[in-house]
């Protein structure tokens, strides 16, 4: 996650935050398409309080009849028990830019990035975001994130691979699953966003790459187009490593979490086969990018209206049809 100054206007119109990042096409190096909709997350310490900011200050930017019916509490409330923990206001209209961003909890926020909870914001942060407020060290934070996703990526791939394919696998895990992909999302996305932002995701997994490289997991060699070819040690031993920098949440419906002994808790995995410790992951990881993708989508349509959901869905399916038929 890299910072940028010249992005983040819309939050001179907001109520403070403790975390903020942009996100999509509008961090893409080479998008100079002034039209696109520059996408936020927010992080804040009480997203029912900050709500109520906002319905003060920007009221046409939420749905009139919940703003109306329930204001701040039925907001925040919806967010919570039928999505994931954010709310979003999209086709923000300002300074003749349209913007859409999203509030969460400081708390959600990072227990999403540590245990993959819900693993809705943890995906995202895994790929390249400029980060325009950090109060609370998110940044460091994510570090675990990216690790827990360079292993599971790992995991999912071959003896021998392209640098170019370990950042696509990575930005594929939150993307299995996801309702979204069957007909409301561009088949190519996954691809168009590690080719668009190359140098992102290096400047974010290459010292990770390079610990595993110390740790004597990957073995790194340089090809001609400026990108590394890798091979990577696929022994009980080594997979046993990888797997113990996934979550724990994750490693338990594996059945490879902790155990009790003795001595007190100890990490202790179990794995009869590579391919059966990858098998589980992406069962589980699979599971929760579903559930996630489809209590958002419902909280999401009935957070922004009949109008702007109908719009925001047939701007998705558009890109979806376009890419199946190239």
């Amino acid at each position: 996650m890299e910072a940028r100054t010249n992005l983040g206007g819309l939050l001179k119109i907001l109520p403070p935050v403790d975390f903020c990042c942009v996100y999509g096409s509008s961090i893409h190096p080479n998008n100079n398409d002034k039209s696109s909709m520059e996408d936020y997350i927010l992080g804040v310490s009480n997203p029912q309080q900050w709500h109520s900011e906002n319905l003060k200050m920007n009221r046409v930017h939420y749905a009139s009849w919940m703003a109306s019916v329930g204001g701040a509490k039925l907001i925040t409330k919806a967010a919570d028990r039928i999505g994931v923990g954010v709310h979003f206001n999209p086709f923000v209209s300002w300074n003749n830019k349209m913007y859409k961003y999203g509030v969460v909890s400081m708390d959600d926020l990072v227990e999403d990035m540590l245990s993959w909870k819900r693993f809705y914001l943890s995906g995202r942060l895994q790929k390249p975001v400029r980060i325009i407020v950090d109060n609370k060290e998110i940044t460091n934070t994510n570090l675990i994130n990216l690790r827990a996703a360079s292993s599971a990526a790992l995991l999912l791939l071959p003896s021998k691979f392209t640098e170019r394919e370990l950042y696509a696998k990575i930005c594929s895990l939150s993307y299995m699953g996801d309702l979204r992909m069957l007909f409301a999302e561009d088949k190519n996305k996954v691809k168009k966003i590690v080719e668009g932002q190359f140098e992102l995701f290096r400047n974010m997994y290459k010292p990770l790459v390079e610990e595993y490289a110390t740790k004597q997991l990957l073995r790194l060699s340089s090809c001609g187009d400026n990108q590394m070819n890798i091979s990577q040690d696929c022994s009980l031993s080594a997979t046993s490593s990888v797997v113990s920098s996934l979550p724990e949440s994750v490693r338990s419906q594996m059945g490879m979490g902790t155990v009790e002994t003795n001595a007190g808790q100890i990490s202790k995995l179990t794995i009869g086969s590579r391919e059966e410790a990858a098998t589980l992951m992406q069962k589980v990881l699979r599971r929760r990018v579903m559930i996630s993708s489809a209590r958002q989508a419902v909280a999401g349509f009935i957070a922004v209206g009949a109008v702007h959901g109908v719009k925001y869905l047939g701007k998705k399916m558009m890109k979806a049809w376009k890419s199946s038929s190239k």
